[in-house]
């Protein structure tokens, strides 16, 4: 991987200067020989993949803030974020990077269309639609069908509401899985692809997993929507393939050595800022879960997993406090996943018990999902099966559904504060007793619009921001039916 970034990474901002010239030399005296003029689209993949990783799963976009609210990881050394005192400056950062990455993905886009290239304009759009949709569940109305239209004199884009968004990215991945589809596309991925090293077969995968994944999120408020894109993707599954194993999942691995390393890994080099939260901690610990070993490392001071506090008011004794597991916290070499398989089949549990038409039992896709969590974190078989029978024993429930689905999302703290958005479980999340904003029962809704967006695009932000409480509550997520919450 390292190579590919060397020699990809400076490749991907893609400007166009135009000078008067003042000699007939100009152009050729101003051209740097060594420095391509235009990167292959597959190497603006490589760096999009790379980019994303480092900045949507790292401390910053995702330790400090998603994975607190969402009642995974606690701060336990400079607890402000889990407090909601934001840093200005991350925000607008997530907010930047989530725009760089579409406008490179826009010129995979153009240069797939131009060649021809079915495969790769079908990796752009899945990657669109997850990018898109991280963000719209960070701030909820943002800047997408406008956006990244500089080219056709859009300086100012309009924003889009979730209501408009989540419809929208499921006829991209519609889109997405029918060029993948392809039988007359043989254009090759190419180097780029650090993810599936140019599967065609997976990156379909991934596009109907995703697409599975938008549809049980509306579910709850467009079941008219939702419903016929679950019955058409699970009653077709050769036209519509999902993930069918861990094999399938969809995680950038990291080559392991500086400065391509695992980002929870970078951050614990020079900080000790992350703990375990209570509420996670206490949910493992009552269900006898055999993940909390991988999971979690208990307390130094009494050898015992110990969640803490999230957002306290006071600092904790630091040995009183379990730290992050070694596979998720301490390897170079680690993994930022995408979209895992237990997660699909969590997805099509939910759609059983809701009474769809899925191929398959709520039990059944349940049971699959438990086992795959449990094996992709190391588990015995002997240890799943009695799992299976005891704490984590199917009770036909729903909320359980969720449960367990926010349990397997552990290093995906957006999907798993998006899951609690929508669901309400775990029941054990609470709001941060050391708040900035005092007053409110639920943790944050939504992350703050960043000031510049006021600032160089007002009127169009204004009607969005205007709705915002607190910078982080006010108008609930589109999919956020929960009554009661503030």
């Amino acid at each position: 991987m390292k190579k590919y970034i060397l020699k990809f990474g400076v490749l991907i901002f893609l400007t166009v200067f135009a000078f008067s010239s003042c000699t007939e030399k100009f152009e050729e005296i101003n051209t740097d020989p060594d420095r391509a003029k235009d990167a292959p689209a597959t190497n603006v993949l490589a760096f999009v993949l790379r980019y994303y990783s480092s900045t949507f799963h790292d401390a910053w976009a995702d330790m400090n803030e998603p994975s607190t609210y969402a009642g995974h990881l606690t701060k336990i050394q400079y607890i402000d974020e889990a407090r909601y005192n934001f840093r200005p400056g991350t925000v607008e950062n997530n907010w930047y990077y989530g725009y760089i990455l579409l406008n490179n993905i826009n010129e995979i886009k153009k240069k797939a269309t131009t060649d021809g290239a079915d495969n790769l304009l079908g990796v752009a759009k899945v990657l669109e639609s997850m990018i898109v949709q991280t963000m719209s569940d960070r701030w909820r109305d943002i800047p997408y069908s406008d956006a990244i239209k500089l080219g056709e004199g859009i300086l100012l884009p309009t924003y889009d509401t979730q209501e408009e968004i989540y419809p929208a990215l499921l006829d991209v991945l519609a889109e997405a899985n029918n060029l993948l589809a392809t039988p007359a596309a043989t254009d090759q991925i190419g180097e780029g692809d650090m993810i599936f090293a140019g599967d065609v077969l997976k990156w379909q995968k991934l596009a109907n997993s995703l697409r599975l994944r938008i549809a049980m999120r509306i579910s709850g408020v467009a079941a008219q929507t939702a419903r016929p894109v679950v019955e058409t993707i699970l009653g077709n599954p050769a036209a519509n393939p999902i993930m069918e194993s861990n094999d399938d999942n969809a995680m950038f691995v990291w080559q392991g050595t500086s400065p391509y390393e695992e980002p929870w890994f970078t951050d614990s080099k020079s900080r000790d800022d992350h703990g375990m939260a209570d509420v996670l901690v206490n949910e493992l610990l009552a269900l006898d879960d055999p993940r909390l070993p991988v999971y979690a490392v208990p307390a130094t001071d009494d050898g015992q997993y110990k969640g803490f506090t999230i957002g306290a008011v006071a600092q904790p004794s630091l040995s009183s406090v379990s730290r992050i597991g070694l596979r998720f916290r301490k390897d170079p070499a680690g993994f930022s996943p995408m979209m895992r398989y237990p997660e699909v089949m969590f997805c099509v549990a939910e759609a059983s018990k809701l009474g769809w038409t899925t191929g398959t039992t709520a039990q059944e896709a349940y049971e699959a999902g438990v086992t795959a969590s449990l094996e992709e974190n190391g588990v015995a078989q002997a240890d799943i099966d009695a799992y299976l029978l005891g704490g984590g024993a199917f009770a036909d429930d729903l909320d359980q559904i969720y449960l367990q689905q926010w349990i397997a999302l552990f290093k995906q703290g957006m999907e798993a504060w998006s899951l609690y958005r929508r669901t309400g479980i775990p029941t054990t999340n609470y709001v941060a007793p050391g708040s900035f904003f005092p007053g409110h029962n639920s943790p944050p809704f939504r992350y703050p619009y960043p000031a510049n967006e006021g600032t160089l695009n007002g009127a169009n932000s204004k009607p969005f921001s205007d709705q915002v409480t607190d910078n982080f509550w006010g108008k609930q997520m589109w999919y956020d039916t929960r009554t009661g919450v503030n």
